[in-house]
């Protein structure tokens, strides 16, 4: 089903729709996702201690390029910047928890934040949650269809998937500097 949908899938909506967690009808949510919408804390921590220590980060992706759109505007970019955009799977085991997208501005790599740029397989967020000047921006969440194209992204891989995927995307500040998370939840995340 999930390839054909994918064929099929003419006119995807260009981007998804952000709503800050505070504006969010929580009663819309299934209820195996809002703890892990929610919570505040590393996301890469949490899922190492609901694994027992067999994660890894999955690498698919890191090149220049430009960012969607909404990215650009939550970074105050320009349209047509291009930025590091870094791609990567959370797996627990052998499976995929998380699709993790992070858009990098060319003005956070300026200076000692060229570090972002080198983490291969490495963790993003135990850097980001160990570095004493990270701010985290207000939470916001949306949810994918088939008709997105980030849905394809996050279900790359597999044969089938659901009717949603639900994410959330916070802005960091990192030195005073800008960096965006963005956090898909796969179908076989473990409830929290």
């Amino acid at each position: 089903m999930f390839m054909s949908t994918l064929s099929s899938a003419l006119h995807w909506r260009a981007e998804p729709l952000w709503r800050p967690a505070r504006r969010v009808i929580r009663s819309g949510v299934p209820e195996k996702y809002l703890p892990w919408l929610l919570d505040p804390a590393s996301l890469t921590e949490r899922i190492i201690d609901r694994c027992r220590g067999n994660f890894c980060v999955q690498l698919l992706d890191q090149r220049r390029m430009r960012p969607l759109r909404n990215e650009a505007e939550a970074l105050g970019m320009r349209a047509g910047t291009r930025a590091i955009v870094r791609q990567v799977q959370l797996v627990c085991g052998d499976t995929p928890w998380v699709y993790a997208r992070t858009v990098i501005p060319p003005g956070t790599l300026a200076r000692k934040s060229h570090r972002f740029t080198r983490l291969g397989a490495r963790s993003l967020g135990a850097m980001l949650f160990a570095d004493p000047s990270m701010k985290r921006g207000e939470v916001e969440i949306t949810s994918l269809t088939p008709s997105d194209q980030l849905y394809h992204l996050a279900m790359r891989g597999r044969r089938e998937g659901p009717e949603l995927i639900w994410g959330r995307r916070s802005l960091f500040q990192i030195g005073g500097k800008p960096l965006l998370v963005c956090e898909f939840f796969l179908p076989d995340i473990s409830e929290f």
